[in-house]
């Protein structure tokens, strides 16, 4: 008959079993590990010896606070001879003896939360179960260490930002290993609607990363629960802070944590992401914050997004809108539920924009899915499809009341953009959501997703052709020209009035006031386009050699400049740095109307860091940062704050200047900071004044040990 361990103490031997699973990051003071994979314990007897075959030990392993085997949250079993990865077994690998070496592996779809595990009458042992990407059992598995390091383990990244004709890098501290913020993510998991409703079915539910994908982006917003974080992008951010101060998701996810679940005030797209890859990979499943530039905000699902704009060629607000840029995340797992050949990226949005099955949330829906025009999977595939491929319709609205279709040209889902494996670099992925646009292949998705708008697009306008050229030295401070540009491909000389207006906007399409205007009544463009008399120049462009052969080009086009003045759009322009510059053209020949627009990003200054002293773990450091102000007026209450994962002990740290700085001036802080761990940190700095808010910038360090 087989005796039963008679268990007096044990030891988890956190250290060794978090570093094995990668979990050490988060301490060694308690038990971690990734499901899956297994993990070994030391027990101590009472009394008595392990003999192999002769001794026994009954190990249950509950979830949750209604554990169940029928919901999988509960599992009971006894010791195998080896382990078996494939479910939750347990094995003995010590000889006989007094201590005995138990590895116990947990079932590579167990639901992931706080574990309690009873051995015997006697052992009862806590522990945290992760998803496991290193798993090739696990839903989550990824095959490639090098996507692993940064999908799953690094604790910052890049954010894309700015406009599709210029990305800027914002640097973003994910701290998801940093003190309590795991405890903080299974907290957000537990105070979700299903669980709070059905705690049993929602633990059941967490065996499954796209049930935990979708739960956090409900979770991530506040809209309908208690979650992390409300949105707002008009009317100030009185009661809280500007989305633009936030450097990183620790503070975010503590503030929520320590004020009872209250949400954080205030968040925009690219915090909702970051605060939800933060979360996504503290639980092990593999994430990336997106950015798609030109992102269409589609309410009523038919693929077309409305646009109207008054007789100077301003946007009217309606709820149908283009952002400058939107983000959200993806997530990387198996879709069982959908045809093969779906797994991989998914894409899932946490910022509240349309309710899905009565909450506000999107997604998880495959990313292949969306290049493929196959808008019934799961979930939420017409949304985020419009967002990167829906056709934009714009109207005039007179003062009359009459409405005029206006033409207008752009494409949606532009520059779609991730950082890239590795470095600090921007990676286009636009090619995993669309097929060149005008391919065969695109045409198919189309079809498949009844875009006829798309299909039936001819190109348009082929006799006059507005654009809007700009110069490099668009950095906030200066003044700078902006150009509209017409050509005129006609055989008939046109008679024009064109508008050429521009004002500030934020990212995600909200107007402000106006930075410049020029209406010209009587444009005339002669035939085959230009002005008359044509300018000419020569290529290449040196002195006339007559044993050279030139190429003669004849400047077929009427460039409108508009100048845009600090002291004028300095006390306009939003936090986001963007101008909104429209031409509107009409033809009095033909009564057609011509709208063009483009967004313009403004530089911010350059943060300049300098790290003193030798980088090596539990050593003092300093970062001298420099920021020279660009501006021709003083900037007051000028701060500097740095934060970064395993470098500031999971703090901000905030240095303030005592006086102004004068324009051309450098602001100049040195702050202190004590490195916890070694390898490559980013130290992310943010500077704010009254004049220049939240400008960003970031330097990479390598702590030695």
């Amino acid at each position: 008959m087989a005796q039963a361990l008679d268990i007096e103490r044990w030891n988890l031997e956190c250290e060794y079993n978090n570093m094995d699973h990668r979990t050490d990051l988060n301490g060694t003071d308690r038990l971690i590990v990734r499901r899956g994979q297994p993990f070994s314990i030391s027990l101590y007897l009472r009394s008595g010896t392990y003999q192999p075959g002769l001794s026994s030990l009954e190990c249950v392993a509950e979830t949750g606070p209604q554990p169940s085997e029928q919901y999988g949250t509960r599992a009971s079993f006894g010791l195998s001879a080896n382990i078996d990865t494939s479910r939750w077994s347990a094995a003995v690998t010590s000889p006989p003896g007094d201590m005995v070496a138990l590895s116990i592996c947990s079932a590579p779809d167990a639901p992931i939360g706080r574990y309690t595990m009873t051995l015997g009458r006697s052992g009862r042992i806590e522990f945290i179960l992760l998803f496991n990407p290193w798993c090739p059992g696990d839903s989550v598995y990824m095959d490639n260490q090098q996507s692993l390091a940064e999908y799953v383990l690094s604790q910052d990244g890049i954010i894309f930002q700015g406009s599709h004709g210029h990305p800027i890098p914002t640097p973003w501290n994910f701290g998801q290993f940093e003190s309590g913020i795991l405890d903080i993510c299974l907290r957000v998991l537990d105070m979700n609607p299903r669980c709070l409703n059905n705690p049993g079915k929602d633990c059941s539910g967490r065996r499954n990363p796209i049930y935990v994908s979708r739960v956090l982006s409900a979770m991530v917003n506040c809209n309908d629960d208690r979650g992390v974080l409300l949105g707002k992008w008009t009317d100030g951010y009185e009661g809280g802070v500007s989305p633009m101060f936030w450097r990183g998701s620790v503070e975010i996810l503590r503030n929520w944590s320590t004020q009872a679940c209250q949400p954080v005030r205030y968040g925009q797209c690219w915090v909702f992401a970051a605060v939800a890859c933060s979360i996504s990979r503290a639980l092990g499943i593999p994430c990336r914050v997106v950015t798609n530039y030109l992102s269409a905000h589609d309410t009523n699902s038919n693929l077309v997004i409305e646009t109207y704009i008054d007789e100077n060629g301003d946007l009217i607000r309606s709820r149908e809108m283009i952002w400058n840029y939107h983000c959200w995340v993806e997530s990387w797992m198996t879709r069982p539920d959908l045809k093969p050949d779906f797994n991989g990226w998914q894409a899932s949005d946490p910022t509240p924009q349309e309710k899905s099955e009565g909450v506000y949330c999107c997604g998880p829906v495959p990313v292949r899915a969306i290049k493929e025009g196959e808008l019934t999977f799961k979930y939420d595939a017409p949304f985020v499809f419009a967002e990167v491929n829906a056709d934009v319709t714009s109207f005039m609205k007179k003062k009359d009341g009459s409405i005029s279709k206006v033409t207008y040209t752009t494409t949606v889902g532009q520059k779609i953009s991730t950082k890239s494996v590795g470095s600090d670099a921007r990676e286009d992925i636009t090619h995993l959501y669309k097929y060149p646009e005008g391919s065969d292949e695109e045409r198919e998705a189309f079809r498949k997703a009844n875009h006829q708008n798309k299909l039936l697009q001819q190109q348009q306008n082929q006799g006059l052709h507005v654009a809007i050229k700009v110069t490099s030295d668009m950095k906030k401070g200066c003044d700078f020209d902006v150009y509209a540009v017409v050509t005129n491909n006609t055989q008939s000389e046109k008679k024009c009035r064109l508008v050429f207006g521009s004002c500030a906007v934020s990212y995600n399409g909200f107007l402000g006031g106006n930075c410049g205007f020029k209406d010209l009544l009587n444009v005339e463009l002669s035939p085959g386009g230009g002005e008359s008399p044509c300018d000419v120049y020569t290529w290449p462009p040196h002195a006339l050699d007559l044993s050279f052969n030139y190429i003669v080009y004849v400047l077929l086009e009427r460039r409108v400049p508009l100048r845009l003045n600090y002291s004028k759009y300095g006390g306009l322009i939003t936090e986001d740095n963007l101008i909104r510059l429209a031409v509107l053209l009409l033809d009095y020949s033909t009564k057609e109307t011509i709208l063009t627009v483009r967004n313009i990003v403004l530089e911010n200054p350059e943060i300049k860091v300098r790290i003193l002293g030798e980088p090596k773990e539990n050593r003092k450091l300093a970062a001298e940062i420099t920021l020279q102000n660009p501006l021709p007026e003083p900037l007051e209450n000028c701060c500097f704050s740095i934060e970064g994962a395993n470098l500031t002990g999971g703090c901000v740290i905030s240095e303030k200047l005592g006086s102004p700085v004068g324009p051309g001036e450098d602001a100049k802080v040195k702050i202190y900071f004590t490195p916890t761990h070694f390898g490559l940190r980013k130290l992310v700095v943010d500077f704010d004044s009254n004049k220049l808010c939240h400008v960003k910038g970031y330097r990479n360090v390598i702590i030695g040990k």
